[in-house]
């Protein structure tokens, strides 16, 4: 089994992912790798996807043809896209709802295996020492907040253990932003600025040297 310590940091690491990149946009990319195996939507979805390029085609179509010029032409494209479209909202609408069921049950399963597994760690391991202090290294107060809340007091609890890794994991985060940032920057940053570039070559000297050369 894992240590508890490395289990409750890859906890807080997995809720900041998630609260960085987003829940929605995790379950959107969770739903295009369900359809791409053998499931009960994945053949609805695919014909999704055709019928939508499928309207497209036909929409780019009929907006080149002239109901006055050709109208037999124009006829005959309107009445396929509006049965494309026809079609794509009805398989539409039933994979919507699927969808729907589909972000809820992520979202359930998602909860359970982080906050409410870290809830129930807290609760169950609430007693359970992650570490001792040496003696004498901090003051009893602070040994007492550090044990909060029912941890033996010298040690570590759980609880203080979480925030920590909270606070470490959310400082890391920030500075490696900050490096990507910086670095998209840098690559992007207009050349020669900040230089000498555009200084005068035609530099005579101090105004002093320049009264020497002229005489009295």
């Amino acid at each position: 089994m894992p240590s508890l310590l490395i289990v409750v940091f890859v906890l807080q690491l997995a809720l900041h992912l998630i609260n960085t990149i987003g829940a929605n946009t995790i379950n959107e990319l969770l739903w295009i790798l369900y359809n791409r195996f053998p499931t009960p939507t994945s053949a609805s979805a695919q014909q999704a996807t055709t019928l939508k390029r499928e309207v497209i085609r036909l929409k780019r179509e009929l907006g080149g043809v002239s109901a006055q010029d050709d109208f037999a032409k124009w006829a005959k494209l309107r009445r396929q896209y509006d049965k494309a479209v026809g079609e794509f909202k009805k398989i539409d609408s039933a994979l919507r709802g699927h969808r729907n069921s589909f972000f809820s049950t992520l979202s359930t399963i998602r909860w359970l295996f982080t906050n409410g597994l870290r809830i129930a760690l807290q609760f169950w391991y609430s007693k359970q020492p992650m570490f001792w202090i040496p003696e004498g290294w901090v003051p009893g107060y602070v040994e007492w907040v550090l044990s909060f809340p029912r941890a033996p007091k010298g040690s570590v609890s759980i609880n203080i253990w979480d925030i920590a890794c909270a606070s470490i994991v959310k400082l890391v985060g920030e500075a490696l932003t900050a490096v990507c940032l910086g670095s998209v920057d840098a690559r992007y940053e207009i050349p020669g600025k900040g230089s000498n570039e555009g200084s005068n070559t035609w530099d005579t000297g101090s105004p002093l040297q320049s009264r020497r050369d002229r005489g009295p």
